[in-house]
C-alpha cells in the first residue's frame, strides 16, 4: 500500500511520515510505503485513479479529485488548523500582522495551497486585483518534470534569491527563511493572526476513498490507529531527527490532534462555497468517516 504527501522536508505531514519511518503502520499489520507526490491535487487523483491508496495532506484539497466529497472520507487529522504561513522578504520592513504588505507584491504559493491565502486576503479586505497582489507558482517549484519537490525548502530559496516578494507555505520553509535573515513572518493563522474563520479553512489530514473503506474497513482503521499512536508517542520521536524540524515539532505539539470536528468541517466546507470548488451543504458524514471517531482517543 502506499501513503502520498506533498512535501516530505515539512513538519506539517509530520505524523503522517512519522508513522511509516518509526514502524506504526507496520505494526498495526500494514506494509505501506511514504510517496513524495507534489502537488498536493496531484495526490489526490493518484488517490482517486486508484495508484495511492492514502493522502496525507491539505483537507480541503480532497475536493480537487473528489468534487462534492464524493469517494473520499477524512479519516483524521494530523494537526489542527490551516498550518501555512505568510512570509514576505525582511528587507520589506513588513510587520507581524500587517495584511496590506502584500500589496504590489509577488507571493509564491503551491496549488490548491494558494486558495487559502486568497480567500484570508479577501476576507481582510485585500482585492487581488485593485491592489496589485500577485500570486503564483514558486519558481523551480512545479514538479512539472518528475522531480523532487520540497516546497517550502524551494520557497525560502526563492524568496532569498529575489524571484519573489514573499511566499505562502510551511512551517519548515518559514523557519529556513527566518533564520537565513531573509524572512519575517507577517501571519501564522494558528497563532490568531488574519480573519477568525481562516483558522478552518482546512487542516493537515489523512485521507482515503470510499472504495477503500468499503473493501478493507480494516486497513482504514489501522492506518487511523498508527497515525494516532505517532501523535501521542511524540515524545519518542528518535534524537536523530533534524534540529530543525524536532524543534518545529515540539512548537507544534498541541495541534497535533486527530480530532475533526463538525465546527471544522462546516468552515472548510463554507471556505470551499466561498471559493467555488463546493456548491452544496455536504454534511459532516459524508466528509469525515465517523465509524474511525472512536480510535481517536485510543
Amino acid at each position: 500500500m502506499k501513503l502520498a504527501v506533498p512535501d516530505l522536508i515539512s513538519n506539517s505531514y509530520f505524523p503522517a511520515a512519522a508513522a511509516v519511518e518509526l514502524g506504526f503502520f507496520k505494526e498495526e499489520g500494514l506494509d505501506l510505503s511514504l510517496e513524495l507526490v507534489f502537488p498536493v491535487d496531484r495526490a489526490y487523483r493518484e488517490m482517486r485513479d486508484g495508484h495511492i491508496d492514502f493522502v496525507g495532506g491539505s483537507a480541503h484539497s480532497a475536493l480537487a479529485a473528489f468534487p462534492e466529497w464524493e469517494g473520499a472520507k477524512l479519516l483524521c487529522a494530523q494537526a489542527q488548523g490551516m498550518y501555512w504561513f505568510l512570509v514576505m522578504r525582511a528587507d520589506l520592513g513588513a510587520k507581524r500582522g500587517d495584511v496590506g504588505a502584500v500589496k504590489g507584491r509577488s507571493i509564491g504559493a503551491a496549488p490548491w495551497v494558494e486558495m487559502g491565502l486568497r480567500r484570508l486576503l479577501t476576507e481582510a479586505g485585500i482585492d487581488l486585483e485593485r491592489d496589485q497582489v500577485k500570486i503564483a507558482p514558486v519558481p523551480g517549484a512545479s514538479g512539472s518534470e518528475g522531480g523532487i519537490v520540497n516546497f517550502g525548502l524551494t520557497a525560502a530559496k526563492a524568496l532569498e534569491d529575489g524571484l519573489i516578494d514573499g511566499f505562502w507555505a510551511n512551517g519548515m520553509g518559514t523557519e529556513v527563511a527566518v533564520r537565513r535573515g531573509v524572512g519575517t513572518v507577517v501571519l501564522d493563522v494558528r497563532r490568531g493572526d488574519g480573519p477568525k474563520p481562516c483558522f478552518n479553512y482546512t487542516m493537515s489530514a489523512l485521507a482515503t476513498t470510499d472504495r477503500l473503506i468499503a473493501q478493507s474497513s480494516d486497513a482504514a482503521a489501522a492506518a487511523v490507529r498508527a497515525l494516532v499512536k505517532t501523535q501521542t508517542g511524540r515524545k519518542l520521536f528518535p534524537p536523530q531527527e533534524a534540529e530543525l524540524i524536532a524543534e518545529l515539532i515540539r512548537r507544534d505539539l498541541t495541534y497535533y490532534d486527530p480530532t475533526i470536528s463538525p465546527e471544522f468541517v462546516a468552515g472548510m466546507n463554507q471556505f470551499a462555497r466561498d471559493i467555488g470548488i463546493l456548491k452544496g451543504r455536504v454534511p459532516y458524514e459524508k466528509v469525515v468517516a465517523t465509524q474511525f471517531a472512536g480510535l481517536w482517543r485510543t
